[in-house]
């Protein structure tokens, strides 16, 4: 990355990567070597340190961001309702299959076989012939009986199980809110910090949402739509719940993260790859950025490679269509953070040449549309393929029409302009676009230092061709104009 030129010196992938900031990558020069190697958005994750932390990691970021000349886009990742055991007495139980284990209310253990949980209203959620996992859902149990103040369930699948491990109750309806206390408290905090995207855990319908939207106003921001300045709403598909209402949660949300930590015990393992691609299938049809993350590179904690199997699962999220793979733990906490975000944009660069060809034998088909942005952006797109121009250079405020272009998936080098930091940052997420910083998004002014800053990095040259989309001003909501531009 350039610290001068509004351009990469190397092209980056259109595939975007999100890490998570933790004890290994906390470090301001870790942070630039990461931005470096190809981090697009990073992720602060509220379950684990407070708005403190939180704060101090934020400033850090766009401490670093301003220092590259660059935007990068910030996560915030709500806990969320997560339900762990209590303390085990001597801190670890045996589970054997068939024998009883009981659940009692409140938060702690009377017996070595008898369990709390931080849930408290598990004993009135569950029925009889409920599953329930622990420990990421290698212990399965079945609720056997139903008492007032206890549940006895059946091991059927059993291991050794840990104090404070998650609990999963896959079949059950949850009384408890998605939002909690401290969400609403760190939500409020994301709002007036100018954090990017906001991601909400165990989304279960539209309506969780809708609140947490409401809450993001309140905080004090003004809502222009859903494209106004409060962060983006990231759901996050960790239940059964969710995954039978997808289409009416990505419609309310801006954008989706296959959570497939959670999402992997709440459903049947197997069945973990063809959620996937439905999930991803339905944000392409409505135009919503999509992330996929967990254990994408979970060998990398500790090894300086991936193994086959999990370079093969970056490059099918890729090809199921994703705009974003994120690390976790691999960035948070692992040995190798930046190789292991290195390693994700050089399977990313390999996959996307499948990709092109795809693309390029079958384009995909235009849709029939009333949008007059919608409309310009396929011409546009059709366009640049047709005269192989060398860039499609968009001036938006919001970034909406950004990600209208991205949609397309259209191999030609994609490039933004806008006004406005927070839509900067937000186009980050973006398949395929690339946010330019310091550049006007008026006509002449706009295409003038692309093209000279573009000559001087060899991204354009004599004779290339621009598609420029724009408004007929600069405060436009609409863009409404194509342009083709020969470098001269």
């Amino acid at each position: 990355m350039s610290d001068h030129s509004i351009f990469p010196h190397n092209r980056p992938s259109h595939t975007k990567i999100v890490a998570t900031v933790g004890p290994a990558s906390d470090p301001e020069e870790m942070l630039e070597a990461l931005i470096r190697a190809g981090v697009d958005v990073f992720r602060l994750n509220m379950a684990h340190g407070g708005i403190a932390q939180a704060q101090a990691r934020l400033d850090r970021i766009r401490k670093v961001s301003r220092k590259l000349g660059t935007t990068v886009g910030v996560l915030v990742d709500l806990a969320g309702p997560k339900m762990r055991l209590c303390e085990i007495p001597e801190g670890v139980y045996q589970c054997r299959q068939e024998q009883p284990m009981t659940f009692v209310r409140g938060n702690a253990a009377t017996a070595s076989d008898t369990f709390t949980t931080t849930y408290e209203p598990l004993i009135d959620d569950v029925n009889v012939g409920d599953r329930i996992m622990l420990a990421d859902g290698t212990i399965a149990l079945e609720v056997a009986e139903k008492r007032q103040d206890a549940i006895v369930c059946r091991v059927m699948q059993g291991g050794p199980v840990r104090s404070r491990q998650g609990v999963n109750l896959p079949h059950t309806k949850l009384s408890i809110r998605t939002l909690q206390p401290a969400d609403i408290e760190n939500a409020k905090w994301a709002a007036t910090a100018g954090v990017d995207f906001l991601g909400l855990s165990f989304v279960r319908k539209p309506d969780d949402i809708f609140e947490l939207r409401e809450i993001l106003v309140e905080a004090g921001h003004t809502q222009t739509g859903q494209w106004g300045n409060i962060p983006h709403i990231i759901a996050k598909i960790e239940k059964p719940e969710a995954v039978a209402a997808i289409e009416d949660i990505v419609d309310a949300a801006d954008g989706i993260m296959v959570a497939r930590g959670d999402l992997g015990v709440e459903f049947d393992i197997a069945q973990i790859a063809v959620v996937q691609k439905k999930i991803i299938e339905t944000c392409r049809r409505k135009a919503k950025p999509v992330i996929v993350a967990t254990q994408m590179l979970e060998s990398m904690h500790h090894q300086t490679l991936p193994t086959r199997a999990e370079a093969t699962d970056v490059a099918n999220a890729i090809l199921d269509g994703t705009d974003a793979c994120m690390l976790s733990g691999e960035t948070a906490v692992g040995e190798y953070p930046v190789l292991t975000v290195e390693m994700m944009h050089r399977i990313a660069m390999e996959t996307e040449v499948l990709l092109k060809e795809r693309y390029e034998k079958e384009p995909p088909l235009r849709k029939k549309t009333l949008s007059v942005t919608s409309a310009v952006c396929d011409a546009a797109v059709s366009v640049a393929d047709e005269t192989d121009a060398k860039m499609i250079l968009v001036g938006t405020r919001s970034g909406r029409t950004a990600l209208m272009v991205s949609n397309r998936r259209s191999f030609t080098f994609c490039a933004a302009a806008s006004s406005n930091i927070n839509a900067l940052r937000r186009m980050n997420l973006y398949w395929g676009v690339f946010p330019l910083l310091d550049v006007p998004v008026d006509s002449a002014n706009c295409l003038a230092q692309v093209t000279a800053s573009g000559k001087e990095s060899g991204v354009i040259s004599h004779g290339d061709r621009i598609v420029h989309i724009l408004g007929i001003s600069a405060d436009s909501n609409h863009q409404n104009v194509l342009h083709v531009h020969l470098v001269e």
